[in-house]
């Protein structure tokens, strides 16, 4: 590339479960160079681990199919984001002690619970609950299992991004705040919990240091460059989990603005000035870059209830004979799988359906709007704890594929909806590296482009309101809901 047609470009890479993503971006959005690899990882019952070494090499081959067709130059800084609660022990040296326990591995009961009671009054200060899929409870696990004929003692905690961040600098390096959250960090006093630590056992561990997301970590060392392709010196800066990227790529960062992520599950996140305090634990708060809070829920209900009750279905199809149906002559609760954790926390939930519904695209109708409205019980709890909740929400997500259940969960909620161009947390990678580096002149609002705005049809809302109460009526009756929640959706909901 000559050097008239230069421009600055910024990097992001996500590392995700099944792929690892990168993203070259220039300051007004456009897309330059994108590129993947894809990761395998090893499942058995509630073990999901992978290799390390896998995450770098994938790195290396979507970066480099990323640059493929750009000057090495053009990129100005990068920032990586990876799987929120994987964890891996390695040595002073940053080479692997252990495999990575993956976000869902659920192995680690006994030990969120050991780990819950340890710290119970610094969990309840700071409104979280230590769960499963922690990377706390799981270097407890890790720490009761070590593999055969290895030593842990004084071995360094080490994240999912960690690991490839200090591959590119060259030597081990700082964790950010975000990725430190599920490890325990306290975000409030910004220090490790050492006398939880010291009680569960671990205090013969490593814990990195923690910077705020966006901080310089260091360059791309020469080794890094031969193997990505990237130029030696790029900066490389701390980045976040795969959602808080996800939640700076919807464009939702300013305060009262919430992003409600639609996959396979939902994820709401939001952001306040100050955290927002869940006596419940269900809802726990990341720091932003900028100084602000970033509160945030994972529901279990989701997109993969659909795939579930309809495999290999035209959703097409469905979706146009769903519009015929509004609402279903049933009620859905949609969950994916056993157990609930926002916006309440009910691991005996089932999913579950009222009345019965006339036909395939009644059943499919119920579903659709099943999430849509978990998704309003999940708006009117954060607005409960105080919060602002200011229009529009962002909807991101692969089931924003849909124009139609778009626009119906804009009715349900009732209030403007808007879908991004692209809603990578690559992109929400790039748009840190550039906001880091160029001390906030770069970001998110010249960045993030808008594909869709979507108006909510108040006559098509109201429709929802007797089953928003039946809902609502049917998770209090079963024990789910606190009675105060409940009480609260059904008057403010």
């Amino acid at each position: 590339m000559s050097d008239t047609h230069r421009q600055d470009l910024w990097l992001g890479i996500d590392l995700g479960t099944q792929s690892v993503r990168a993203l070259a971006v220039a300051e007004d959005g456009a897309v330059h160079g994108r590129g993947s690899a894809p990761l395998t990882g090893e499942r058995s019952g509630g073990r999901h681990e992978q290799l390390p070494a896998a995450w770098w090499e994938g790195v290396c081959a979507a970066v480099r199919q990323a640059l493929s067709a750009l000057h090495p130059s053009d990129v100005r800084g990068l920032a990586v984001c990876s799987t929120s609660g994987t964890v891996l022990l390695t040595g002073p040296d940053g080479n692997p002690l252990t495999p990575a326990l993956m976000y869902d591995d659920s192995r680690a009961e006994a030990e969120a619970r050991d780990a819950q009671q340890a710290g119970d009054g610094l969990w309840q200060a700071l409104g979280h609950r230590i769960q499963p899929s922690w990377a706390l409870a799981k270097l407890l696990w890790l720490d009761r299992h070590p593999p055969p004929d290895t030593a842990l003692a004084g071995a360094r905690v080490c994240h999912q991004a960690d690991f490839v961040t200090s591959r590119l600098v060259g030597h081990p390096v700082a964790t950010d705040s975000s990725h430190a959250l599920k490890t325990g960090y306290d975000l409030h006093s910004r220090s490790w919990p050492l006398a939880v630590h010291e009680q569960l056992g671990l205090h013969g561990l490593d814990f990195p240091d923690v910077v705020a997301p966006g901080t310089l970590l260091g360059t791309v060392c020469p080794d890094a460059a031969t193997r990505t392709g990237l130029a030696e010196g790029t900066p490389v800066v701390a980045g976040m989990t795969d959602g808080c990227a996800a939640q700076l790529a919807s464009g939702a960062w300013d305060i009262g603005r919430w992003n409600s992520v639609l996959g396979t599950t939902l994820v709401l996140k939001g952001v306040t000035a100050t955290p927002l305090h869940d006596p419940a634990g269900v809802l726990y708060n990341h720091r932003s870059p900028d100084g602000n809070w970033l509160p945030g829920g994972a529901s279990s209900v989701g997109a993969g209830a659909l795939t579930a009750a309809f495999p290999g279905a035209d959703l097409v199809r469905l979706d146009r004979l769903a519009a015929h149906h509004e609402p279903s002559g049933a009620v859905a609760y949609p969950l994916v799988s056993r157990g609930e954790r926002f916006p309440f926390l009910a691991a005996d939930a089932e999913p579950f359906l009222l009345g019965q519904p006339a036909d395939e695209a009644d059943h499919f109708a119920a579903l659709l709007q099943g999430v849509a409205l978990v998704e309003r019980l999940c708006l009117a709890y954060v607005r409960q704890l105080g919060a602002p909740v200011t229009a529009p929400l962002a909807l991101t997500g692969g089931a924003t594929a849909s124009p139609y259940w778009n626009q119906l969960r804009a009715d349900i909620l009732g209030m403007p909806a808007e879908v991004p161009e692209h809603a990578e947390s690559a992109l929400g990678m790039a748009v840190l590296a550039a906001h880091a580096v160029t001390h906030g002149a770069v970001g998110p609002r010249s960045m993030v482009r808008i594909r869709t705005l979507i108006e909510p049809r108040p006559e098509v809302g109201r429709r929802f309101d007797a089953p928003f109460a039946t809902l609502v009526d049917a998770l209090e009756h079963r024990g789910w809901l606190p009675p105060l929640t409940a009480a609260h959706a059904r008057e403010h909901g």
